[in-house]
């Protein structure tokens, strides 16, 4: 079984839609709690008008009845509510239809100019409104169901804000147990109040130069069983499978577990993680790591220690001072075009990360464990961590 989705819609459509397979019947799922994550999504010091428009909530379409999933697919929908400025730019009526706000002069670090050549378009609208970071509320939603699937098997998945438009912050040793309830009342996300004000401003200053900001964010995902994953098969690798959805954000550029880098900049003493013997039942099989250099991953499967995986993203293309492009019509220099934005999406863009981890360890837990309903899908793991090691420990004991 698999953790299986897919969304639609443009940026300025109608709606976005997404549809979620795989789901046992019998989990527990409540609007409110969708909302919730989406409008964590929306929050953060730098964004766009945008944010003020929007109040994004889930309808549920199918799937869900009495509050409970059926085992079905569940079709969920968000609305767009700032359609209503734009049904006549973006209705699906008018056959070769030239119509106002037509983009011809595309964004460097955009998707417009690629776009436009590979579909063969003539406005590039045609191109930015599905590849605007708008679709990602959609995998919230979906991440929001993946949550409170991990959270019936005791994984709690949150982020922070490690930097921002070049500045740093300090993280905390250990982080706070609630992670995202210290992260969330800081308007950049960051547990840093020293760095939090630098940010603020460093944001200030960018938007009145017209430019945007980048940024890196951590997120942890803690009471991950081991074993999730595959050393057997290049897909079937926990590690390429967060790596892979985790770089379908919008803007991101690289992605680190645990040291990442800096973990090729050490000698191999100073990166591997000694075991020892730990309690049983724990989820790790009667052993643990001294450290966590690993980030929770070894040989693509996950070991039971927190998963810890950075996050980077370049600055937002859409720039209110814009770069130097190219008219597609006149092939004349020009600016490039200047579409409502955010100064920075960072602090956003690590509620995403959590979705999309939250969907890769939902879809890694059921490919393990398996199950029609809940009941069936908790008692395959409860067996799987009651045998976890069983057959060591009784040598040791022997």
């Amino acid at each position: 079984m698999h953790f299986r989705f897919m969304t639609a819609g443009e940026s300025h459509g109608k709606a976005l839609i997404a549809i979620v397979e795989g789901v046992p019947a019998g989990l527990a799922l409540d609007a409110a709690a969708v909302d919730h994550e989406l409008a964590r999504r929306m929050q953060g010091y730098g964004r766009g008008a945008r944010m003020k428009i929007e109040a994004d909530a889930v309808e549920w379409l199918s799937g869900v009845r009495a509050g409970e999933s059926l085992g079905s697919p569940i079709a969920l929908l968000i609305r767009n509510r700032d359609w209503e400025n734009w049904a006549d730019v973006m209705a699906a009526e008018g056959e070769g239809e030239v119509r106002r706000r037509r983009v011809t002069r595309p964004r460097p670090g955009h998707a417009d100019l690629v776009g436009v050549l590979k579909y063969d378009r003539l406005d590039a609208r045609d191109i930015l409104e599905r590849a605007s970071a708008r679709e990602t509320a959609a995998r919230v939603a979906v991440g929001a169901v993946a949550k409170r699937l991990l959270a019936e098997c005791g994984v709690e998945i949150g982020s922070h804000v490690v930097s921002l438009g070049g500045i740093a912050a300090k993280v905390p040793t250990p982080r706070p147990l609630l992670l995202n309830a210290a992260a969330d009342r800081s308007p950049v996300r960051v547990l840093d109040a020293a760095a939090e004000a630098r940010m603020m401003a460093r944001i200030d200053e960018a938007k009145r130069a017209g430019d945007t900001l980048g940024g890196e964010v951590e997120v942890v995902a803690d009471g991950v069983t081991v074993g999730l994953g595959s050393h057997v098969a290049w897909d079937r690798k926990l590690d390429g499978r967060l790596a892979g959805m985790l770089m379908s954000i919008p803007a991101v550029k690289g992605v680190e577990i645990g040291l990442g880098f800096e973990a090729a900049r050490r000698p191999g003493s100073a990166v591997h993680d000694p075991i020892e013997s730990g309690p049983a039942l724990d989820g790790r099989g009667a052993f643990r790591r001294y450290t966590n250099n690993a980030g929770g991953l070894e040989g693509g499967m996950t070991t039971g220690e927190p998963l810890v995986i950075r996050i980077g993203m370049k600055p937002i293309s859409t720039l209110m001072a814009p770069l130097p492009t190219v008219d597609l019509v006149t092939q004349a220099p020009a600016q490039a075009q200047s579409e409502r934005s955010d100064v920075t999406a960072v602090p956003a863009m690590g509620v995403i990360a959590e979705a999309l981890v939250a969907i890769v360890l939902a879809d890694a837990m059921l490919e393990k464990f398996g199950g029609d309903s809940m009941a069936e899908f908790k008692r395959n793991q409860a067996g799987y961590l009651a045998a976890l090691g069983a057959r060591w420990t009784s040598l040791g004991e022997g």
